[in-house]
């Protein structure tokens, strides 16, 4: 059941205006631990350890307000080769009463290889003008793996980060996410699909720029480091 104090702790930590309607990228919070039992499973194709989260797909079909009971199924799917190693997708459905009310598709990668490198530093395209520019501080990854359940500490701690290989912790890409849907709240309808690809991560503490623009069909919207303009996060609301 969606509960009211629970949702109102997440819509503070990812910037949503307190109300009895989920945003968008709720209920992945909410079926996320029944996702993480699937990817657990001896039989998982790609271990969990290392597995990077690349891009997230969330269909919205109606809206799901505050006392809604919500029933979860999840499945994996699409195992495909990929030039760094391997990617699926996780899927995770909500119903309420039978009827599939929404529906998230996350995009897992197994590395196996090492990557050839992104592109220099010179190559990369000039990211759009920021509509905002966000400080993201060290509490935005303690505080979202306490709504979420996700605790890895490689969003919570230094020795975590550096043990995977980061100088120190990163912000969790459905953090994210849920940060540049509630940029756009007010400007969403009641049935639409969220699209995103995270690129390179979010370090804690950093500076991000939010840019979004509106086009015939919905909003291309994107996450960039406010001084280097590195890419963390590209979306679009169709």
């Amino acid at each position: 059941m969606v509960e009211s104090g629970h949702l109102a702790g997440y819509d503070r930590v990812c910037g949503f205006r307190l109300a009895d309607r989920v945003p968008g990228t709720y209920l992945h919070v909410l079926g996320f631990p029944l996702s993480l039992r699937l990817m657990t499973f001896a039989g998982f194709p790609i271990p969990l350890i290392g597995l990077v989260h690349v891009a997230n797909r969330i269909t919205v079909r109606r809206p799901v307000r505050v006392g809604e009971s919500v029933d979860f199924r999840t499945y994996a799917e699409n195992l495909r080769p990929h030039e760094r190693g391997r990617q699926l997708d996780v899927v995770l459905v909500a119903s309420v009463g039978g009827e599939e009310v929404w529906r998230g598709v996350s995009t897992y990668l197994g590395k196996e290889r090492a990557s050839g490198g992104g592109p220099r530093r010179g190559d990369r395209p000039a990211p759009p003008a920021a509509s905002a520019r966000w400080r993201v501080t060290p509490r935005v990854g303690t505080d979202y793996a306490r709504v979420s359940g996700d605790r890895n500490p490689i969003h919570t701690s230094k020795l975590g980060a550096r043990l995977l290989g980061f100088p120190r912790p990163i912000a969790h890409g459905m953090w994210s996410k849920a940060r540049c849907l509630a940029a756009l709240e007010s400007r969403l309808p009641e049935a639409y699909t969220v699209d995103v690809a995270f690129k390179l991560p979010v370090p804690l503490p950093s500076t991000v720029a939010f840019s979004a623009g509106a086009t015939g069909e919905g909003w291309d919207f994107g996450l960039h480091g406010a001084r280097d303009g590195r890419p963390h996060l590209v979306g679009t609301v169709r």
